[in-house]
């Protein structure tokens, strides 16, 4: 699937969404939750936010402190 134009401005929209960027940051408490379950699966920004990233709206950004060079926390 190709991403488009209208795909990379929705994810954008993900990207500077407070509750996203919340999760994203900390990892932990009800904005985290809420995106892990519930906004991956209806929000239509999350979704693009997937598309054009390759990850979850609630996953780090990779370099975060704490995490590895994906992104993700070590096990």
């Amino acid at each position: 699937m190709e991403i488009t134009e209208k795909d990379r401005r929705m994810a954008r929209v993900c990207m500077d969404c407070a509750l996203c960027r919340h999760a994203r940051r900390k990892q932990k408490g009800l904005s985290f939750w809420v995106v892990k379950r519930v906004e991956g699966k209806i929000c239509p920004w999350c979704k693009a936010y997937e598309r054009v990233y390759g990850r979850k709206a609630h996953e780090p950004l990779p370099g975060t402190p704490g995490t590895t060079e994906t992104g993700r926390k070590p096990d």
